[in-house]
């Protein structure tokens, strides 16, 4: 397929989830910033990605527009996983990780998309043989850092239909106080992004393992840092990590070392679809579970769906519990109490709302 066009841009959607919107990010996170890519091939065929933006936003656009538009404008792409391997070579001087791989990740869901809308097909007929139709999906709760709005939260989730619950909180007492919320029967787990030190940790695990912690989602600072997480393993609390993890290199990496027990790469961050088939390959090989990061309601949860339709080694995806003020795609339409419908038709199966995207263009 010969790619004519190319277009990018941010679109910035404000959404609510009964908390402060403080102490995950650098500033306070109350919006979702989506970096959209629109390709356009020879025959007016248009294939959609997303690339992660998150406070980054302007960077990843601006390194789609400025290094990969020359390379793709006028190309002709037939192996799409060949030429994600041709831009992280050709882009490697501006980092292996980071934008540069948030920008390749954008431009292969695209690729990708685009390519099964070209055949007439779902996204998930290029990428193997479909095991299922749905898959479950976990609630991925903010952080409330309050131990009486936090619970109230579970509460609500659960009450929505949804029966697995990730919370963001980083203190053993408001964890406690979310499972007497929920008891002991709904799987619990909490992600602290890297927030622990070592020290903290190993003596946190015992209080977290009475509370039967589903996973421990990256206590630790680096998240690469395998050995240290290995260490930590085999305490009674399950760890995982890969949200920040860029490429199958660093999974592969972290899979030799024991790091973890389960992985989390994202779609939109690890280098597209076309490095999550080879982390795919990885897991198999390595006998690891996948979790995937996955939130944003745009086309990297929808590509998300698609790879989940796939890999038996994913039992569930993330759900971001939150309210947007509008919808790029009908994501609550397809979710029928913790499962979310996987879309059967021409590439990632739904049409963006290009209306949405035009209201909260930034």
């Amino acid at each position: 397929m010969k790619i004519v066009r190319i277009d990018t841009q941010i679109v910035e959607i404000p959404f609510h989830d009964g908390g402060k919107g403080q102490g995950i990010t650098p500033t306070t996170w109350h919006t979702l910033e989506n970096v959209l890519i629109r390709l356009e091939d020879e025959h007016g065929n248009v294939g959609w990605g997303e690339a992660f933006g998150y406070f980054v936003a302007d960077a990843t656009k601006a390194l789609i527009d400025r290094l990969i538009t020359p390379l793709l404008v006028g190309r002709q792409v037939d192996d799409i996983a060949g030429f994600n391997r041709e831009l992280q070579l050709r882009l490697h001087l501006f980092g292996r990780y980071g934008v540069t791989m948030f920008a390749i990740s954008g431009v292969d869901i695209a690729l990708w998309d685009l390519a099964a809308r070209r055949e007439g097909v779902p996204l998930h007929k290029l990428l193997g043989q479909a095991r299922r139709e749905q898959v479950a999906a976990y609630a991925s709760l903010g952080r409330y850092a309050d131990d009486e709005v936090a619970p109230v939260i579970c509460e609500k989730a659960l009450a929505m239909g949804f029966r697995d619950i990730k919370l963001h909180e980083v203190t053993v007492p408001e964890v406690a106080a979310c499972r007497r919320a929920i008891g002991f029967n709904v799987p619990l787990a909490t992600d602290v992004n890297c927030s622990w030190s070592v020290a903290d940790t190993r003596e946190w695990l015992p209080a977290l393992a009475e509370l039967q912690l589903a996973w421990l989602e990256e206590p630790i600072f680096p998240p690469e840092d395998f050995a240290t997480l290995a260490s930590l393993r085999g305490h009674g609390v399950p760890l995982s990590a890969g949200e920040n993890w860029c490429t199958a290199v660093q999974f592969e990496q972290a899979l030799l070392s024991g790091a973890v027990d389960s992985i989390q790469p994202s779609v939109t961050k690890v280098g597209g679809i076309s490095e999550c088939l080879r982390i795919a390959a990885l897991a198999e090989r390595h006998d690891a579970v996948v979790l995937p990061h996955c939130p944003y309601f745009g086309p990297g949860l929808v590509a998300t769906l698609h790879l989940a339709a796939v890999q038996p080694r994913v039992p569930q995806v993330e759900y971001l519990f939150v309210e947007p003020a509008g919808w790029l795609y009908p994501v609550e339409q397809l979710r029928q109490g913790n499962q979310l419908q996987i879309p059967q038709g021409p590439g990632l199966g739904l049409d963006i709302d290009l209306a949405v995207a035009e209201r909260f263009r930034r």
